[in-house]
């Protein structure tokens, strides 16, 4: 039976605090739907402290923008985006338009069609996230989508250089120096100056997810994220140092991350509690980090892999690294996370930054039904049908007494209308 050496805070007290941020997104949403580009400025002048003449940066801007970027830095976001769009290309080229005969003169198939437009949120903040553009913005790109509008909030009261660097070089059509709910409300219900997308993706805070999910069924979104999570699975074999610097380094994110360690060692368990402890001494984003492990940390100790697996696909966690001696054995057996890290030779940051795997992953429990952002989400699985007029008239003999069964008379009128027409030359 799974002992916990550490527990975080209730559910009763994560569901309070999301109540209060479902009411205050819900009135951002409605002052945008109704007053458009004005409330829009309001909001941004009221939380980012940001007011430009147009938020959505020019030609002449983006370029300057480029331009003040280190080389190197230019380097390593266009070695990244090659990594995403190489395994996103590799993603795409297995999904297949397909076309089959059934039946004598059926043919059915699917044609995979790209959503329209999307609309990619980049967070910013106290840690810009610039990787978020090559998740979303170059993976949408490689599915086929024609408009791509991206946003992120500014930086210190000015335009995030790195980041508009990687939008504009991971193929954005559109660029707005734009944060928060606000931005995902203007793409999302369209402004006076900024027409309304298809589909939403990309990370967020608390407030920007609600907003996701609040607009959820006007538009379509990626998935539901919230606060990043990291569990790692572990064994005796496990370094404790390593196990306590992957925690933290997903805690530093913010004080709502989870973080949590099976195991099945009580001496790993007690050890990486301790070098937690020691690394928060001189971890420079401890400020964060340090309430989330204390409010969010787990440590579960198990008596056997299959109850590790069994307490891993029961967090469902977004990601998930394994330090046992068979990291396959859980390859083969995990059924619930968002992404996966074997072996102590990777880890989250590596996923997170560049090794080509996406890092917009569900959270919450999501991953019990859904997987992370690729190709396949910007991508509509779309059916076709014809018949020859023999098949018809065959197809319409079993569909007009199905019609009956259920008493759809004016559908079954359909097929006998079919079986009228097409009955004389068969």
């Amino acid at each position: 039976m799974a002992l916990w050496l550490k527990r975080g805070i209730s559910q009763a007290q994560q569901q309070a605090a999301q109540q209060q941020v479902a009411e205050t997104v819900r009135g951002m949403l409605n002052a945008v739907a109704e007053r458009g580009d004005a409330a829009v400025r309001e909001l941004s002048e009221r939380f980012d402290r940001w007011s430009p003449s147009s938020f959505r940066l020019n030609k002449d801007e983006i370029e300057a923008a480029i331009r003040r970027v280190p080389e190197q830095t230019l380097s390593d976001i266009r070695f990244a985006q090659a990594q995403v769009r190489r395994f996103a290309e590799v993603q795409r080229s297995a999904l297949q338009d397909v076309q089959v005969e059934t039946e004598p003169g059926v043919v059915l198939g699917h044609k995979n069609i790209p959503v329209a437009s999307v609309g990619c949120y980049v967070p910013g903040g106290r840690f810009p996230m610039v990787a978020s553009a090559h998740m979303s913005i170059v993976t949408a790109k490689v599915a086929g989508v024609k408009r791509v509008v991206a946003c992120t909030p500014p930086q210190s009261g000015g335009i995030p250089d790195a980041t508009v660097a990687a939008m504009a070089l991971a193929g954005a059509d559109e660029i707005y120096i734009l944060g928060g709910v606000q931005a995902v409300a203007a793409m999302a219900l369209g402004t006076e100056t900024l027409a309304p997308v298809d589909m939403l993706v990309g990370p967020g805070n608390a407030y920007v997810a609600e907003a996701k999910r609040q607009l959820f069924g006007r538009v379509g979104i990626d998935l539901l994220a919230g606060p990043t999570e990291i569990l790692v699975i572990a064994d005796d074999t496990a370094d404790a140092e390593m196990v306590a610097c992957d925690l933290l380094g997903q805690a530093e994110h913010g004080p709502s991350s989870p973080g949590a360690l099976i195991t099945t060692s009580r001496a790993l368990a007690e050890a990486v509690l301790t070098e937690v402890e020691r690394q928060l001494q001189v971890l420079p984003t401890a400020d964060t980090a340090r309430p989330a492990w204390e409010n969010n940390g787990q440590v579960i100790l198990v008596e056997s892999l299959e109850e590790a697996v069994a307490e891993a696909d029961r967090l469902a966690y977004e990601h998930v690294e394994v330090f046992t001696r068979d990291p396959k054995y859980f390859l083969d057996r995990l059924q619930n996370y968002g992404a996966l890290f074997l072996g102590p030779e990777t880890n989250v940051a590596y996923g997170d930054k560049v090794i080509g795997t996406n890092h917009i992953l569900p959270t919450m429990r999501s991953a019990r039904y859904s997987g992370g952002l690729w190709v396949g989400k910007f991508l509509k699985t779309c059916t076709y049908q014809w018949c020859t007029p023999e098949a018809s008239v065959r197809i319409g003999e079993y569909a007009e007494r199905l019609c009956a069964l259920e008493g759809f008379w004016g559908h079954r009128e359909q097929a006998l209308l079919r079986l009228r027409r097409y009955s004389q030359g068969v």
